[in-house]
């Protein structure tokens, strides 16, 4: 059986693909993807470097210093059968021509939250207080254009008691604030098990055209911790996609380089959880998601792109949903954003920024800050001291703003609880009671800073970040409202803030298996409720993972 290790395909936020996308930065990879990841289309390559003697052939950055981790298994793709002449005709030459195999894992994950939920970007798996753990695992085959992958998440959650805010909504567990949004605050009073297929599809490719239909998770754009309309956030749904992968574009007859396109269609299926309504007729929402990112070859290495997304009731299907241009009928619920991603590799800089509108509200043009909301993020590769970077270690810094708090000329208007939410749409921006956005900066502000060092065997991580969640919710209630003792002691001092400090290591124990392990602090700051209001909270993570 024959190996081809020069290319990896990594899960969303996994400890390779932040790898890879760590060395993307130097331009020692290839980003496969414009603005639109997931595992299947997150397939790295390494470049070729080049050699001061022309006479000699180009050495893969894959066998060079650069590639930190060079020396452990990060993946490997077996060639079960390959043809000894690939054919040249028009529909072969655009399949990758013979049978292979990929294997996933298996990675078992495991969390304990001391006193109060803590954790995103985990598919499926809900960290709340007390232990937690997910285990995945799968593979992945294909041949002549088609790729089967099956990749499914088994979690258990101890779901400890901890203080909770009233609900309004008919389950006692739901969200505090009955406007629109199916995001429980606990899932329940006891322990539970949640099985979900992950990233599991069957999909056909040829050249850069792609149609597809599973459950795969999706990232949306250029952010790191908190995409507005995309990310592993939740557990994933049933789909159905069709476009194209990374494509050149090429003027015809003058053979004119233009740059690179990407775009993608979705038809899916979301599902609410057991704790937001006794309501069986609306459990079922239908998602139309647009995507199109665009690379000019005249400024290299810069990415503009958009997402559109249509929210409606599954029953009430309409064709129209499935075209990206139309407005509007007050029926259903779309928001979209506009992204830039500009890499610097001989700087080892990346800048990036995504605007979000909620509604299309054109009529409130006056204001063109109605309903956005924003996300601003760097990266950049830390030069190390010439003794360190001798021993094969380099380091990355990453920074990522996200602010998606009501705009205030609401103040004069109406309530408005935020970009996840709507009052016909009434789960929200929710899949089985977890948001598809962002994690952590759902309805108010986040800010993180990260520090990583990556060396032969592994990587460190040293990371700050503070959010605070539920702004709306303390904005909403201010609207044609005076300054009251009643609004002061139950609505403004349950504005909280969440600091986190926290680190993790990632070692490769051998060359094939690694173990991850972290301890995070968390400060829950309340403005003033009670004397003993405050709040403090540790987390405690630790992962294995063997890879094939």
């Amino acid at each position: 059986m024959a190996m081809l290790p020069l290319c990896a395909q990594e899960a969303l936020k996994s400890s390779e693909e932040e790898y890879y996308d760590f060395l993307s930065l130097s331009g020692i990879v290839e980003r496969p993807t414009l603005g639109y990841r997931t595992l299947s289309d997150s397939v790295w390559n390494f470049r070729s470097s080049t050699s001061d003697n022309q006479d000699e052939t180009p050495l893969s950055f894959a066998d060079s210093d650069a590639n930190v981790w060079k020396n452990n298994n990060l993946g490997t793709t077996f060639t079960l059968w390959h043809p000894e002449n690939a054919s040249t005709n028009w529909y072969l030459s655009g399949v990758k021509q013979g049978f292979f195999l990929r294997a996933y894992g298996p990675e078992w994950y495991n969390s304990y939250n001391t006193a109060a939920p803590y954790g995103q970007n985990d598919g499926a798996l809900w960290q709340g207080r007390g232990y937690n753990t997910s285990l995945t695992g799968g593979i992945r085959l294909e041949g002549y254009g088609l790729e089967l992958t099956l990749k499914p998440q088994l979690c258990f959650q101890q779901n400890a008691d901890f203080e909770i805010m009233p609900s309004a909504y008919d389950n006692e567990y739901g969200y505090f604030w009955g406007y629109g949004l199916d995001a429980p605050q606990r899932f329940g009073n006891s322990p539970f098990w949640t099985f979900d297929w992950g990233d599991s599809e069957i999909r056909y490719t040829w050249k850069t055209a792609t149609i597809g239909f599973g459950t795969q998770a999706v990232w949306l754009g250029p952010a790191w911790l908190n995409p507005m309309l995309g990310s592993n956030n939740a557990g994933t749904y049933p789909k159905f996609d069709i476009g194209l992968r990374k494509t050149r574009v090429t003027l015809p007859f003058c053979n004119a380089f233009v740059g690179e396109i990407e775009g993608r269609i979705i038809l899916g299926y979301l599902s609410e959880s057991d704790y937001f309504d006794n309501d069986s007729t609306n459990n079922h929402n239908m998602i139309n998601v647009f995507n199109m990112s665009f690379a000019p070859s005249f400024i290299p290495y810069l990415t503009i792109g958009a997402t559109k997304v249509c929210l409606s009731k599954w029953q009430k299907f309409e064709a129209y949903y499935l075209n990206p241009f139309y407005d509007s009928n007050n029926s259903e619920d779309q928001k979209a954003s506009v992204y830039l991603d500009w890499l610097i590799p001989h700087a080892g800089f990346e800048v990036f920024g995504e605007l979000g509108v909620d509604d299309y509200a054109w009529d409130k043009i006056s204001n063109p800050f109605h309903t956005m909301v924003y996300t601003v993020g760097m990266k950049q590769v830390i030069p190390m001291w010439k003794a360190v970077a001798e021993k094969g270690v380099r380091s990355e810094i990453v920074f990522e703003w996200n602010n998606f708090e009501m705009s205030q000329d609401f103040q004069l208007q109406w309530g408005y609880m935020g970009y996840y939410s709507h009052s016909l749409i009434t789960q929200g921006y929710t899949q089985r009671g977890q948001l598809l956005g962002a994690g952590s900066g759902s309805f108010g502000n986040s800010q993180y800073l990260g520090y990583t060092i990556y060396y032969p065997k592994g990587s460190a991580s040293l990371y700050f970040h503070r959010n605070c969640p539920d702004v709306n919710y303390i904005l909403n209630k201010a609207v044609n409202s005076g300054v009251t003792e009643e609004l002061l002691q139950h609505v403004w001092s349950r504005y909280k803030t969440y600091i986190t400090l926290g680190i993790s290591s990632s070692n490769y124990l051998t060359k094939s298996f690694m173990l991850t392990g972290g301890f995070n602090f968390t400060y829950i700051h309340y403005n003033f409720y009670k004397d003993d209001s405050d709040l403090n909270t540790v987390q405690i993570t630790l992962s294995a993972k063997y890879t094939l």
